[in-house]
C-alpha cells in the first residue's frame, strides 16, 4: 500500500496501462510535453515516446473521432477531455459513434475507449469548466459512466476502465484531486465497473452520493448522527452507467428513507433515475418521500456564489433530519 493523492493514483493507473499493453496509448490537449492542465499525464511522454501519448490540437471532436477509429483498429486509447463542459463538442463521436459501433455492427466491433474528464464545482472556475453532465450520458446506451471519490478507486475504476471492451466515461472531481490522501495498493488491481459500495452501514436513513458530493454525504451522515442520532448508510454509487440497482434496493429495504446528493442540476438528473429505480422496486420498503439534495436549475454560477449553488453538509443534514422524522 502507498498514500496518494487521487490525481497520483489516476497517473499511476495511467502508467501502468501503458507498461502493460502496447496497445494503450493516451491522447489529448497538452497530454505530453506539458503533462496535462493538472498534471495528470506529467512525464508520460518523455517515458513512452510520442507516439503513445500524443499532443492533439484543440478539438475535442478530432481527440474522441480519432480514439474512436484507433479503437476500432485494435488499440487502446485513453483520450482526455480538459474539462467535462468541453464535451459537447465531442458527442456526436461518443453518443453517435462509440457508443453504438458493437450494436451497429452486430457484435463485430467495439470501441474499448476510455474518455477521461475532469469537472466539478468549488475550486473557482470559470464557465463551462464545473458543470456536471453525467446525467447525458446516462441516457447513451453502449456507454459506460464512472466517478471515482477517492485515490483507491480512481486507481482500480480506471484500470477496470481500460480493460473493458466498451466505451467508458471516466469522471474525475476536479475538487477531489488533491483534497486527501488514501491508501491505494501498488499492484494492478480493478474496482468492478457497475458495482456501489457502502461507505457507511446504517439503519434510519440510505444517503446515496457519487463522486465530489460523497466526503459531503460522509460529514453529513456523521454531523445527523451526532446531532439527532439518525443511522444513516452512505452509498457511494461510483458507477452511473450500469447503476447498481440491487444495492440500493437492499439498502433501502433496511432503511426506509432515501436522500440522494449530486452537483448537477435538478431536473432530469441522475438522482431522478435513482428515485424512479427505487419506487419501482423498493416502494413498499418506503416510509417517507425520497428527497434530492442537488444543484439548481440554472447553469453553473459564477464563483462568488457557487458555494451558495452547491450540495452543502448543512444541506444534507436537513434533508436526513427530515425524512427520519416523517
Amino acid at each position: 500500500m502507498r498514500e496518494m493523492t487521487m490525481i497520483q493514483a489516476i497517473h499511476e493507473a495511467m502508467k501502468m496501462a501503458l507498461e502493460s499493453d502496447d496497445r494503450v496509448m493516451v491522447l489529448g490537449e497538452d497530454v505530453g510535453k506539458n503533462g496535462g492542465v493538472f498534471r495528470a499525464t506529467e512525464g508520460l511522454q518523455a517515458h513512452f515516446g510520442p507516439d503513445r501519448v500524443v499532443d492533439t490540437p484543440l478539438a475535442e471532436s478530432a481527440i474522441v473521432g480519432a480514439a474512436v477509429g484507433l479503437a476500432v483498429a485494435g488499440m487502446r486509447p485513453i483520450a482526455e477531455i480538459q474539462f467535462l463542459g468541453f464535451i459537447y463538442e465531442a458527442m456526436d463521436q461518443i453518443a453517435g459513434q462509440a457508443a453504438r459501433i458493437r450494436f451497429r455492427s452486430g457484435g463485430q466491433y467495439s470501441a474499448p475507449i476510455v474518455i477521461r474528464a475532469p469537472f466539478g464545482g468549488g475550486v473557482r472556475t470559470p464557465e463551462l469548466h464545473s458543470d456536471s453532465l453525467e446525467a447525458l450520458f446516462l441516457h447513451t446506451p453502449g456507454l459506460k459512466v464512472v466517478m471515482p471519490s477517492n485515490p483507491r478507486d480512481a486507481k482500480g475504476l480506471l484500470l477496470a476502465a481500460v480493460r473493458d471492451p466498451d466505451p467508458v466515461l471516466y469522471l474525475e472531481p476536479l475538487k477531489l484531486y488533491r483534497a486527501f490522501r488514501g491508501e491505494v495498493p501498488e499492484q494492478w488491481y480493478e474496482v468492478p465497473i457497475g458495482r456501489a459500495q457502502v461507505v457507511i452501514p446504517g439503519q434510519d436513513v440510505t444517503v446515496i452520493a457519487w463522486g465530489p458530493t460523497v466526503p459531503v454525504a460522509v460529514r453529513a451522515a456523521r454531523s445527523a448522527q451526532e446531532a439527532w442520532g439518525h443511522s444513516c448508510e452512505v452509498i457511494d454509487l461510483r458507477t452511473i452507467a450500469p447503476m447498481d440497482t440491487e444495492t440500493l434496493v437492499a439498502s433501502v429495504e433496511k432503511t426506509g428513507r432515501v436522500v440522494v446528493v449530486h452537483e448537477a442540476v435538478r431536473s432530469g438528473g441522475v438522482g431522478a433515475e435513482v428515485a424512479a429505480r427505487l419506487a419501482e422496486s423498493a416502494f413498499l420498503s418506503l416510509a417517507a418521500p425520497m428527497v434530492r439534495v442537488t444543484g439548481y436549475d440554472t447553469p453553473y454560477p459564477p464563483p462568488a456564489i457557487e458555494d451558495a449553488w452547491l450540495p452543502s453538509v448543512d444541506r444534507v443534514v436537513e434533508a436526513i433530519h427530515r425524512v427520519a422524522a416523517f
